[in-house]
């Protein structure tokens, strides 16, 4: 089986997409900087790192009450968010570095939070970020169960009217699942939709670097604090699981509010694969931004509350995202075309939250109820 093919339509085609990249492109041209990373990104990947990583050389070497353990998995947990949201990201979109062996390297720092950099690829830039929204080939809007529903296009069940309740303890397995057995079944799927090609490797290379990369991550994060720390292994297994609930739950909350909500059109394509969209306009209506006057939050979260810039510039470093989307907003407006964006970070999970519920008890979300 391999990838349906899926166009989006070019009779709707304006030059807002054009114009907008032509804008942007000056924009660094004027101020005469680079669209890749710069000196606080790479004070931030330091930070992100050491925030991982330093709590675990405690766990490891430092004489800890059982209180003060628990607490180092707890800081490990956000500082495991902060690499996948502000290093691994902009990495893996080859927006870090114009150095695209740079941009390779710092991608596999995924492999200290137990994932696949391949797979990632192939999920987030290919599908996630080509067919954003669209019901089979979208993976971000695929549920690992039957009882969750992202999409109008699925189908309903009962059990989906307590989804906006019960949505976020699944939120919460996100990277248990991802560092354990969702890199073999995407492997095995990718294998088939003859996507891993598109990453210029084989199967069973692919097959074998996850295989290797899962046996070194869990024989450093487990059986390296069960032989080298004083702390019984309950509280090392309980720390290591509550380290990937907090990661899970953080990447869930500042994904899903930005695709997942009631202004998405979730668009389909008809039987010929022909999306009656233009892909620029399609990521407008599908896309929304959260808590964009939020600096702190911002940096923490590697811009990813400028998701309408993202989806527009994937391969720009979002340490430049605040200042254009000054200029995506404006070039919107110019065109008619929705900007969409919640004032704050509370707003924008009131209506994922409400976009869940909409899903679970109306068969036509997200048509306005």
């Amino acid at each position: 089986m391999t990838l349906p093919k899926i166009t989006f339509s070019t009779e709707q085609e304006t030059d807002f997409y054009k114009v907008l990249r032509s804008r942007v492109n000056n924009y660094f041209k004027e101020k005469q900087i680079s669209r890749h990373a710069n000196a606080n990104m790479v004070f931030k990947t330091i930070f992100m790192l050491a925030l991982y990583l330093v709590p675990f050389g405690f766990i490891l070497f430092a004489e800890l009450s059982n209180p003060v353990h628990y607490f180092m998995w707890v800081l490990m947990g956000f500082g495991m968010s902060g690499i996948g949201l502000s290093v691994m990201h902009d990495a893996n979109h080859g927006a870090y570095s114009k150095n695209e062996k740079v941009n390779k390297f710092i991608g596999k720092v995924i492999y200290f939070i137990g994932g696949s950099d391949v797979n990632w690829r192939i999920q987030h830039n290919v599908l996630h970020h080509t067919y954003t929204n669209v019901a089979d080939m979208d993976e971000d809007i695929e549920s690992i169960s039957f009882l969750l529903r992202f999409s109008p296009h699925t189908k309903r069940y009962k059990i989906h009217r307590f989804q906006f309740i019960y949505a976020w303890f699944f939120y919460s397995l996100m990277t248990i699942l991802w560092s354990s057995t969702k890199d073999f079944k995407q492997a095995l799927r990718y294998k088939s939709k003859d996507l891993i090609k598109t990453q210029n490797l084989t199967f069973t290379k692919h097959l074998v670097s996850i295989i290797i990369t899962k046996l070194c991550y869990y024989g450093l994060f487990i059986v390296t604090p069960l032989v080298l720390s004083n702390a019984p292994w309950y509280l090392i297994i309980s720390g290591l699981i509550t380290m990937h609930l907090i990661c899970g739950l953080v990447l869930a909350a500042i994904f899903q509010p930005a695709h997942v909500v009631p202004t998405s059109d979730y668009p389909q394509p008809d039987s010929t694969g022909n999306v009656d969209a233009d892909w620029a306009i399609s990521q407008l209506y599908n896309t929304t931004n959260f808590a964009p006057k939020h600096p702190i939050f911002t940096w923490y979260v590697g811009g990813l509350n400028y998701q309408v810039e993202h989806h527009l510039f994937p391969n720009i470093c979002h340490v430049h995202y605040p200042n254009i989307s000054k200029i995506v907003k404006q070039t919107a407006l110019e065109y008619n075309l929705p900007y969409h964006s919640y004032k704050n970070f509370t707003s924008a999970l009131r209506a994922h939250t409400k976009m869940l519920y909409n899903l679970g008890k109306y068969d036509d979300a997200p048509a306005i109820h």
